[in-house]
């Protein structure tokens, strides 16, 4: 499979540089990753302009091979400007381990030491691998909050933090020390900067708000619409569920559809069950029922303040059991799609799926879906094309059998951890 090229940012200590990252790929039955960059340097260059008269004239280069490139010369300008997400703060890294290792400290911290490890591997930087292995906390952040909660967590980020403050200089060197701009066609560069300069103008423009009165007039309604269908929206009753914060969830798996519950504590998603099995019914009514005759006090719903409030409505018979269609999960048939295609995935199918596959093992303890699911990896990547286009983006290349596989495996393991209470 060959996999995205993409344009990233890396702030060092000459400041952003931009240049380009062929995430995981697989050729001739081997794994590959590279960079921008010949044997001896990674090209990084100030300004995206630079990288444009580059990649339209350069012969020779470690990406000249990769699947893709031969569509990478034809970027614009727009399209080789690095997204947001593709932004990594490599010299901010002691700034930000100085706040607390809340959910986007540690997401920011993850992106960049992952994106940091694989500049390690292709530029076989071996004393950046051993600092970033000197603490288990660096291999821990993809597995979001939980590794640093507590008192043997608090210890973690500590030794993490400490790690950073002796020994982040050493890693900003090192990549310092790889890093070269190369010499750019001036033609090429003429007009990589023209470009650059009518891009930087329509965003201006853009940004100065409309002019035209007929433009105006259309906003003002469209803003009036909205304001009307907000207005209704907070005057509409939130209903049981929503006032209580546990959602009702149907799940259809290879053996059929099922009802459960499922909350989020702490922005953690906790669901009705225990021990990693998750207790589903054949139906709302089901569901109801059950809660009805009290339920389990054992389920780990129980650490819900409102999870009484459920059990005594159930108890008097008023409790209706509804499930909203954003809680409407479907595991089924996505490999197959895959398997065809990332046109002939749906993509909102895809990614509520996504959504239930991390709950499910984030509340398991199961950091696999995670992993496999990381944009660094072929899945990952497929999967945020898909759920999230980016004309600026290239489209992966078929064939997709091993991600559908890998999707399959996921599906398949999330349907295990459901079961019928006796």
């Amino acid at each position: 499979m060959a996999s995205d090229i993409v344009p990233i940012q890396l702030s060092l200590t000459e400041g952003d540089l931009v240049t380009l990252w062929a995430p995981r790929w697989r050729e001739d039955g081997e794994d590959w990753e590279a960079f921008l960059g010949d044997e001896d340097a990674l090209f990084g260059f100030p300004e995206v302009a630079q990288l444009a008269a580059f990649v339209r004239t350069a012969p020779e280069h470690d990406l000249v091979d990769h699947p893709a490139w031969s569509e990478v010369p034809s970027l614009t300008v727009a399209e080789l400007t690095p997204e947001e997400s593709r932004r990594f703060d490599i010299i901010g890294v002691p700034e930000l381990v100085a706040e607390e290792p809340d959910t986007w400290t540690i997401g920011e911290l993850s992106e960049i030491v992952a994106i940091v490890r694989s500049l390690a591997d292709v530029c076989d930087l071996e004393l950046v691998d051993r600092i970033l292995d000197s603490t288990p906390g660096f291999s821990l952040l993809d597995q979001g909050t939980l590794p640093f909660s507590g008192r043997e967590g608090a210890r973690l980020w500590m030794q993490l933090a400490q790690t950073v403050a002796d020994r982040w200089d050493e890693v900003v060197d090192a990549l310092d020390e790889m890093v070269a701009t190369p010499a750019v066609d001036a033609a090429a560069l003429a007009r990589a900067e023209q470009e650059a300069a009518e891009l930087a103008a329509r965003l201006a423009e853009a940004e100065e708000g409309l002019t035209d009165p007929e433009d105006i007039e259309a906003a003002d309604e469209e803003a009036i619409d909205d304001q009307v269908a907000e207005d209704e929206a907070e005057l509409a009753p939130t209903g049981f569920w929503e006032d209580i914060g546990i959602d009702p969830i149907r799940v259809t798996t290879t053996t059929g559809s099922m009802v459960t519950l499922r909350c989020y504590l702490d922005d953690k998603p906790v669901f009705l069950g225990s021990d990693g099995r998750i207790d589903a019914f054949d139906s709302e009514r089901a569901l109801a029922r059950w809660l009805a005759d009290g339920g389990k006090d054992d389920n780990d719903l129980v650490a819900a303040s409102t999870w009484q409030d459920v059990l005594d409505k159930a108890a008097v018979g008023e409790l209706t059991v509804t499930v909203d269609p954003m809680n409407d999960y479907v595991l089924v048939g996505i490999d197959e799609d895959i398997a065809e295609g990332t046109l002939e995935v749906d993509p909102t199918q895809l990614e509520l799926a996504t959504e239930l596959v991390l709950d499910v093992a984030e509340w398991a303890g199961d950091p696999a879906p995670a992993e496999a699911l990381a944009e660094s990896q072929s899945l990952g990547w497929l999967v945020s094309f898909i759920i999230r286009p980016n004309p600026t983006r290239l489209a992966p290349s078929p064939p997709f059998t091993a991600e559908a596989a890998r999707w399959r495996d996921l599906a398949q393991a999330t349907e295990a951890r459901f079961r019928s209470p006796a």
